[in-house]
């Protein structure tokens, strides 16, 4: 019998110093993204805004845009907004993971979706620091909700998120449940981040 089945992993982790040959850090994502997706690789360039009048339209919803955005290196799924991981210029570092809560994703309103708190954060924030921050503030004030698939997936909801968050001196690990989120630095060891939350002993929320 042939074995039609076929391995699915979907993890980000990140390699600090001294487990590294250089004083660098090292930072890595997959995905399991549907098959029939299409996955691009974009460069976002620095924009700037006067007076913060201006909206940015995310996947279902749109939030105040920012005086400045930075230049930023995504991976995202074609049809959204949003990114699954990316770097911008920096050098801070973010992907994402799906979590699965008790609390129902189905009955939310459209909010953000992990994806597009990815892109956010990395358009905003000059280190690792200030984006933990950002996303605590995405999360809470916009929540978590609509669709993360393309109809032609044949997946119609969604998912909470995980994040690990990078930059040269210091790396993050955020988990979040609609409009919660928690976040603990992590240091020395080799972290990696997949579909649940570990986050029993975090630092800020």
């Amino acid at each position: 019998m042939t074995n039609t089945s076929v391995a699915r992993s979907c993890d980000t982790f990140v390699v600090l110093p001294p487990l590294t040959d250089s004083k660098f850090h090292i930072f890595g994502k997959n995905s399991d993204r549907p098959a029939s997706e299409v996955q691009e690789v974009i460069f976002v360039s620095k924009q700037h805004t006067s007076e913060n009048k201006d909206y940015v339209h995310c996947t279902h919803i749109q939030v105040p845009q920012v005086s400045t955005t930075y230049r930023c290196i995504l991976s995202k799924p074609a049809w959204c907004w949003g990114a699954e991981m990316g770097a911008n210029e920096h050098g801070v570092c973010i992907g994402n993971e799906a979590v699965f809560s008790k609390v129902n994703y189905n009955t939310r309103k459209l909010a953000l979706i992990g994806l597009d708190i990815v892109r956010l954060a990395l358009e905003r924030a000059k280190t690792a620091k200030l984006a933990v921050s950002m996303i605590g503030e995405f999360v809470e004030n916009y929540g978590q909700g609509g669709t993360c698939y393309d109809r032609i997936s044949g997946f119609s909801s969604g998912y909470d998120n995980s994040f690990l968050v990078v930059d040269s001196d210091e790396a993050w690990v955020i988990e979040t449940c609609d409009r919660v989120w928690v976040a603990k630095q992590i240091k020395g060891n080799i972290p990696s981040i997949a579909k649940e939350c570990h986050n029993n002993q975090y630092e800020i929320s």
